[in-house]
């Protein structure tokens, strides 16, 4: 017998124990982050570092053109100021201009309401005569079309990237590294769809909102009035990564309380819960719209760090706050499920609840702490995203492909297969742009996820199981 149900303190207080190790490993690794990031968390939109970032977009009813104009040329790239730009609709008329500010950024309001603006398209163009010598544009104007009620975003990129003929090797490499940072956040999303899906068989379609979630709640922690400082020192969106963390474990508790364990009880089937998941899905995506807006969104802190410069490589602190900070989560993860008792309780649910539940483990209350893990790992894993790109209501939404294509790939309710997964599936999907445009790159993904459901469905790590 690995958990007795009816044993005083026994599975709530290793939950509790669980979550408490995996927050202080949490809190120690956002202390690494506040120790590296901290120098470069200053940094002005003048630095080398944030010249070529695109400028926040305003929480209001307007829809705005976000563009910038960056020299590629520099290592980092820099802005291009003092450029005219000017904004035309489709009748030719001009209905906006700016000028390109020390960072190369602009912002052009276009006139009407979202609702109007749906469904048009307007034509960004740069007034050549101001551009400074030798600078030559790619192009010199883009169409946006306003699909969505949020603003848009428009690039204009002068010169071939710095580095001349190594350029393919020298980005594959960037890129790399980029991808390592995305794969290990992905891979906390993935585990924690692994788990859910392990011990209840429910594919749940909701788990992008769960990390969505995460996001949401360490930005409204960010926005609170004042300033979280120890000594002297301010870490307020290092505490509002942990609340977020165990917010997100609460949330997820909170599903399944009030949603999944009364259909488990009604004994449904595991289809009509899938159906189940998806509006709850749609509902949840809804409310974060309504609650926190359409527009993209930057925490307060460390938005724009100054790179560190590692032979043709440029790194941020931040990315390596972030990599090191998941990567301690996942191994702390792991470790639990794998020598702590109620580890052992939950993988035996996992492969056999009904014998799980003869032999004295309390199945139920094992399936209510892998929703609270599961859920604090993905709500973690939106939060750290937000910190490296920002987000919006549908960060979660976006990743959900990318997140069962991992899990599929690496074996469906395997631990490590979900782990392995998500960094084949992140490393994949980030060097997928050196070919095809960057629009294009969660395409690789369906691709790989058709492929492994045709030539081995079980994934790398699975076992074949025969059905029926």
């Amino acid at each position: 017998m690995l958990i007795s149900g009816n044993t005083p303190r026994s599975l709530r207080a290793r939950a509790v124990g669980a979550l408490l190790t995996l927050l202080a490993t949490a809190i120690v690794a956002g202390w690494t982050a506040v120790a590296i990031a901290s120098p470069a968390g200053a940094a002005t939109a003048s630095g080398t570092g944030t010249a070529c970032a695109l400028p926040e977009a305003a929480d209001d009813d307007t829809i705005s053109i976000l563009g910038r104009i960056c020299d590629r040329r520099e290592t980092p790239a820099v802005g291009v100021e003092g450029v005219s730009v000017s904004v035309e609709d489709e009748a030719g008329q001009v209905v906006g201009e700016a000028t390109s500010a020390a960072d190369g950024t602009f912002v052009v309001d276009l006139p009407g309401t979202p609702v109007e603006l749906l469904g048009s398209s307007f034509t960004v163009t740069l007034d050549e005569a101001s551009l400074p010598e030798d600078t030559e544009p790619e192009v010199l104007s883009r169409t946006v079309p306003i699909n969505l009620d949020n603003d848009q975003s428009v690039t204009f990129p002068v010169g071939d990237v710095a580095g001349g003929g190594a350029g393919k090797l020298t980005q594959a490499l960037q890129l790399t590294v980029g991808g390592l940072v995305f794969s290990a956040l992905l891979a906390m999303a993935a585990l924690g769809l692994s788990m859910i899906f392990g011990t209840t068989g429910l594919t749940n379609f909701a788990h992008g909102e769960l990390i969505t979630f995460g996001a949401i709640m360490a930005y409204a922690f960010d926005q609170l009035p004042g300033e979280v400082t120890i000594g002297g020192l301010n870490v307020t969106i290092i505490v509002g990564v942990v609340v977020a963390f165990i917010l997100s474990g609460a949330f997820g508790w909170l599903n399944d309380a009030a949603l999944w364990h009364p259909l488990r009880r009604r004994g449904t089937g595991v289809i009509a819960m899938m159906i189940v998941s998806i509006g709850l899905s749609l509902f949840l995506r809804n409310l974060y719209q309504y609650f926190a807006g359409a527009q993209s969104r930057n925490y307060s802190q460390y938005a724009a760090v100054t790179p560190w410069e590692i032979g043709p490589l440029l790194v941020t602190p931040k990315e390596i706050a972030v990599f090191l900070i998941a990567m301690a989560v996942l191994l702390g993860t792991t470790a639990l499920l794998q020598y702590t008792r109620i580890g052992k309780a939950t993988r035996a649910v996992a492969d056999n609840p009904a014998l799980s539940s003869a032999t004295g483990i309390n199945v139920e209350r094992v399936i209510a702490v892998v929703w609270i893990g599961g859920a604090a790992l993905a709500g973690l894993a939106g939060a750290l995203l937000g910190l490296t790109q920002g987000f919006d209501y549908q960060i979660g939404f976006k990743l959900l492909l990318l997140v069962f294509a991992a899990v599929v790939l690496g074996g469906l309710g395997t631990i490590w297969g979900a782990i392995v997964g998500a960094f084949i599936i992140g490393i994949f999907t980030e060097l997928t742009t050196l070919f095809v445009p960057a629009e294009f790159k969660f395409v690789g993904a369906l691709l790989v996820l058709i492929v492994v459901l045709l030539i081995r469905p079980q994934g790398l790590l699975g076992r074949a199981q025969r059905v029926g």
